[in-house]
């Protein structure tokens, strides 16, 4: 118990967390992005509806407005929306799916972007040039772009049945491939300054496998950079997957996220139903937005050049 003491002190007294509590605008965003997730996580456990039962939905009750607005209901705080689905319920399912598309994406392709620059920045030679002149050729193009190559090859190869079902995995790959690039320059530049240094070379004499040198020495120091792209990258991979759905690229409707219930709530948007889509454009807003403060915060605390 005294040695966990020990550790919150030494953590408390840290410069990180010296920088964390002078920063108000990092506190409240960690604080704002806390809560959210927690929401979309605990979503079963603390939304008042559960909005994608048929059995507890009520047709009577579509769009209601909110509860502050003539007409509104006390059971749905921020209104319904043509099917009766509680507004307020839907944000926390969807902000979760939101949640999970762009942390696994985030994930795909920092694991693409990390391999693909180690080898790179470690051999070099043609295989760095083969590598870096693929991911110049993917810049060139827009990540919409991207996601529809994949979508259009996927219902291709894909049965009709499945790709409903697909879907989640299928908007994860096309975020997942538009964004290794970043990674992978990123660990190709430091890989290449850590393989001249002489613990690297001590290694080579001493006869370690090359890939033992990649994984014990210099990925480690390939870490504090990637986790700022990665915190970065996942307001990217959020917005970006919110753009798809949106456009019906996206999440279906039976695993509706953010971007899909603003893309309902646009269909309405000139009938009057201003909150189906403001509510989950807010939401999708504040999400972002507290993501990319943190991540802010990170580049400039883990990087002494810019201290």
């Amino acid at each position: 118990m005294s040695q966990l003491a020990a550790i919150v002190r030494s953590v408390a007294a840290s410069e990180l967390a010296w920088r964390f509590r002078t920063s108000p605008a990092v506190i409240i965003a960690t604080v704002i992005l806390g809560l959210l997730v927690l929401c979309a996580v605990a979503a079963n456990l603390i939304a008042p509806h559960d909005p994608f039962d048929p059995a507890t939905l009520d047709i009577m009750d579509a769009r209601l407005p909110p509860v502050w607005s003539e007409g509104g209901s006390a059971r749905y705080l921020l209104g319904t929306d043509e099917q009766g689905r509680d507004i307020l319920s839907a944000i926390f399912y969807g902000m979760r799916v939101s949640l999970l598309v762009g942390v696994a994406a985030v994930l795909f392709s920092v694991t693409l972007g990390v391999i693909l620059g180690l080898l790179a920045g470690y051999f070099g030679g043609w295989v760095d040039a083969v590598i870096m002149r693929l991911g110049d050729v993917q810049l060139s193009f827009p990540t919409i772009m991207i996601a529809f190559f994949i979508d259009g090859v996927a219902k291709i190869v894909m049965p009709a049945a499945l790709r409903e079902d697909m879907r989640f995995y299928v908007v994860i790959l096309a975020i997942g491939v538009a964004d290794w690039v970043q990674f992978a320059r990123t660990v190709r530049a430091t890989t290449m300054i850590e393989r001249r240094k002489d613990y690297v070379a001590a290694a080579r004499i001493s006869k370690v496998s090359s890939l033992r040198i990649v994984l014990s020495h210099i990925l480690p120091n390939t870490i504090g950079p990637v986790l700022v792209l990665a915190t970065l990258g996942l307001g990217v991979a959020i917005l970006t997957e919110a753009i798809l759905s949106f456009l019906g690229l996206g999440m279906p409707p039976s695993q509706p996220s953010l971007g899909t219930l603003i893309r309902a709530g646009n269909d309405l948007l000139l009938s009057g139903e201003w909150w189906i889509s403001l509510f989950p454009g807010a939401a999708l807003v504040l999400l972002v937005l507290s993501v990319n403060i943190v991540g802010d915060w990170l580049r400039d605390v883990l990087n002494p050049r810019l201290r």
